[in-house]
């Protein structure tokens, strides 16, 4: 069960990259698509917006295995 666990826990900046990266890719889809649906500013907008929010989640990861690796007694 421990295994299955580690699976799902996010323990070195490597896998916050990779988990940003997939991330990002599946952020500038679906801006595409917002672009498509709506075009002009409204679409611009919300491609930013879906990638300004994966900037703060791969921030937000960093931060956590940050502190995590500083405060861990394993």
């Amino acid at each position: 069960m421990k295994k299955l666990a580690r699976l799902f826990q996010i323990k070195t900046k490597l896998e916050v990259f990779l988990v940003t990266y997939a991330l990002g890719l599946g952020a500038a889809e679906r801006g595409k698509d917002y672009m498509v649906q709506y075009p002009g500013n409204v679409g611009k907008m919300f491609f930013v917006l879906c990638t300004v929010a994966v900037f703060i989640a791969a921030a937000k990861m960093l931060e956590a295995v940050e502190l995590h690796q500083t405060f861990a007694v394993e």
